[in-house]
């Protein structure tokens, strides 16, 4: 149908124009896409096999539908790509406030228009873009901003008296007729707008300061909201919830694969920092567990949830704390060191909520644990485990431990100290003066390069530091590598102490 010349009521007849609900569109548009097996959702990971296909079916039932799930966790993102499954372009009757479809006219505008003009109706062609609608539930929303109220300065200006419907100011939700319909939060409007919501589910009725008018309006309706939201803030009321007819719970994350792939898509890095500034997998997948911690930390709230634009923002923080450092050293190029991890404590502290627990610890302190759990965690797919090698059982051969040089060193006094702006050749050749951390590297990674090789030696001495065999300290912009017992020794007759001090023993 060629659309642009199809300018009144009686050419769209003419052309054949069969009238369509939003649902039918959506569902047969859905239809060709899985025929074609095309991606339905783009973008987003890791719901392939849970809250996509879920979507679907509600989608081919033509069923309205509430995402429940934590923060961060796409749920807007969902909705708002369901636009791509409306028709490119629908008609309207020109000058409809509510988008009236030219076959099915709901308002009194449209239906006298028609009735006056008839098959010379001028109609409008409204674009998919157009047909889609959001609110976020706060408790100051009103009944006359989703529904609508009376606007006195209309009935001034066509000079109507207040019994006339033509006088009625529609709110966003009759506005978004024939389109897509989207409320953020649902628990959190009031009860008495949450009951308006279920008399238009339920029958179609919009009823505005005694007006009471039957306006069967076609609209999807997606609602979003938090568990945490039911009893903490408020609730779905019953008569409402039973009205939506799928309830999709989303999730994050289940893998490393899976948060690595959405970091990947989702983090705004600059094609500058992507030619100065190398990350390599090791240090991807240490911000990616950072998450992962948290969201089983005792210290975070469970019930907010751990967005994944925690790991989001600390990889552009990683990313720029690398790029700063370049900078005041005038390199052409860098990579993330493990010193520059300390830049994404920022994006931890915002992104988490603390329990009482986690309040007392303070949130520097907590996001510093949640990255020395995460060093622990990741340490151990990359080289042997050091509590293994602790705890070897009577009679079994005796396994030699690949870190006793590495201890020893510390154990004999020495102590290392990487600051946080060294250049990258300094920082390695400070690396190269502990003994046995360049052959451990070799012994693992035998074609690692050199600078692969500096951030594998560099990871071994934090990773000794989260598993206690050797303590670690960050002192004014530097981070300070020395023995165990000693550092205890020092630090409890009073001789070593800052307030800046952060002890491995704190974060394990």
């Amino acid at each position: 149908m060629n659309i642009g010349t199809i300018k009144t009521l009686g050419e769209l007849r003419k052309n054949g124009y069969v009238r369509k609900t939003v649902k039918q569109e959506i569902r047969e548009n859905l239809i060709k896409k899985l025929q074609n097996k095309e991606v339905t959702f783009p973008g987003i990971v890791g719901y392939e096999d849970s809250v996509i296909p879920d979507t679907e079916r509600a989608l081919l039932s033509r069923h309205n539908i509430l995402f429940l799930g934590l923060r961060g966790q796409a749920k807007t993102r969902m909705a708002r790509q369901m636009i791509a499954l409306l028709d490119e372009y629908v008609p309207v009757v020109e000058g409809s406030e509510v988008n009236d479809d030219p076959l099915h006219p709901i308002s009194k505008y449209a239906r006298e228009l028609i009735k006056e003009q008839g098959d010379a109706t001028p109609i409008d062609w409204l674009h998919r873009d157009e047909r889609y609608g959001e609110k976020l539930a706060t408790p100051d929303v009103s009944v006359a901003d989703l529904i609508g109220d009376i606007d006195p300065i209309k009935a001034a200006n066509l000079r109507l008296n207040f019994a006339d419907e033509r006088v009625i100011h529609f709110g966003i939700i009759p506005k978004s007729n024939r389109g897509i319909f989207v409320i953020n939060e649902i628990p959190d409007l009031q009860a008495r707008i949450q009951v308006s919501l279920f008399n238009i589910l339920e029958e179609g009725d919009i009823q505005i300061r005694g007006f009471k008018l039957r306006m069967p309006l076609d609209i999807l309706f997606v609602f979003t909201a938090n568990p945490e939201d039911y009893t903490n803030r408020g609730a779905i009321v019953t008569p409402l919830k039973d009205r939506i007819e799928s309830q999709i719970l989303t999730h994050y994350p289940k893998s490393i694969e899976m948060a690595l792939a959405i970091t990947e898509q989702e983090a705004d890095v600059l094609s500058e920092q992507k030619a100065k500034v190398k990350v390599s997998d090791l240090v991807k997948r240490l911000i990616e567990q950072v998450a992962f911690e948290a969201r089983s930390s005792e210290f975070v709230d469970k019930k907010s949830g751990v967005s994944a634009r925690l790991t989001i923002a600390a990889f552009e923080n990683a990313i720029s704390a690398a790029e700063r450092r370049a900078i005041l050293n005038k390199e052409k190029d860098t990579q993330v060191w493990m010193s520059d991890l300390i830049g994404i404590i920022p994006s931890i502290t915002g992104k988490i909520e603390l329990v009482y627990e986690g309040e007392q610890e303070g949130p520097y302190q907590v996001a510093f644990n949640l990255l020395e759990k995460a060093i622990r965690a990741q340490f151990i797919n990359y080289f042997p485990n050091p509590e293994q090698l602790k705890k070897r059982k009577t009679g079994e051969v005796k396994e030699e431990n690949p870190f006793k040089p590495i201890t020893n060193w510390f154990d004999k006094g020495n102590q290392l100290n990487l600051f946080f702006n060294t250049r990258d050749d300094d920082k390695i050749q400070h690396l190269y003066k502990v003994d046995g951390l360049h052959a451990l590297i070799k012994k693992y990674f035998k074609h690692a390069n050199e600078k692969e090789t500096g951030l594998l030696m560099e990871f071994v001495l934090h990773g000794l530091a989260a598993y206690s065999l050797i303590s670690k300290k960050i002192v004014e912009g530097k981070i300070e590598f020395k023995d165990l017992i000693g550092s205890m020794v020092n630090l409890g007759s009073g001789s070593y102490s800052t307030e800046t001090d952060l002890d491995s023993d704190d974060f394990t």
